[in-house]
């Protein structure tokens, strides 16, 4: 038995169908990995020609220090220097300043080429002579100078057989010696004549002629 259906039955029958299609697309969109993304807010940048509405991707400037897909440097990033004092002008009268300074030394112009050199005197002679050095004599140093025999002969004395004493001073003592006798421990009388007397100092082995003091 037929079932007789309305005009406006057909009607939302055939909007259910319509509304139930919509909805299963989308859903086999969403499963087939069709994009659902909705449109983009508006304050991100628009995409460029090249990309499509779904691949679209947002430009962002890169943080200091970190690499960026498009350059392979590293590190902090480099500072900007403001123009605003800058004067990018040639001035003329400066340079004309510059070029109108003249070397005034004393001496040899090293920005000329016609300069002559500075002449510089030769010695008098050469700081070393050009023979062999004079080789000096070494040896041993000479015996120190014995000092003076401190007796003062002052007079003598003759016995019988002619034999003469001599009297010598040494300080406030006084001697009376013959030859071959010690003086003070240390003075031998060698000889005694009228005029002078003949002194060994022993200390020394040094032997001396004293003359008769006035």
């Amino acid at each position: 038995m037929a079932i007789k259906v309305g005009t406006e039955n057909k009607r939302n029958v055939i909007i259910a169908g319509v509304l139930f299609c919509i909805v299963a697309y989308l859903a086999i969109s969403q499963l087939m990995g069709g994009s659902s993304t909705p449109p983009s807010a508006p304050s991100r940048p628009a995409t460029t020609a090249g990309q499509s509405a779904g691949q679209a991707a947002t430009v962002q400037p890169p943080r200091p220090g970190v690499r960026t897909a498009v350059g392979s440097a590293t590190g902090p990033a480099a500072k900007k220097v403001p123009n605003a004092g800058l004067d990018p002008a040639l001035h003329l009268e400066k340079l004309a300043l510059s070029e109108s300074i003249e070397y005034a030394g004393d001496g040899r112009n090293i920005f000329s080429a016609d300069s002559a050199p500075v002449r510089i005197e030769e010695p008098l002679k050469a700081a070393r002579p050009n023979g062999p050095a004079t080789q000096i004599a070494t040896g041993p140093p000479p015996p120190p100078t014995p000092p003076a025999i401190d007796l003062h002969y002052f007079g003598y004395s003759a016995n019988k057989d002619g034999k003469r004493e001599a009297f010598l001073l040494h300080g406030d003592d006084i001697f009376e010696a013959a030859a071959g006798e010690i003086v003070n421990h240390r003075y031998k009388v060698v000889a005694v004549d009228v005029h002078s007397v003949q002194v060994t100092d022993l200390s020394y082995n040094n032997t001396q002629t004293l003359p008769i003091s006035n």
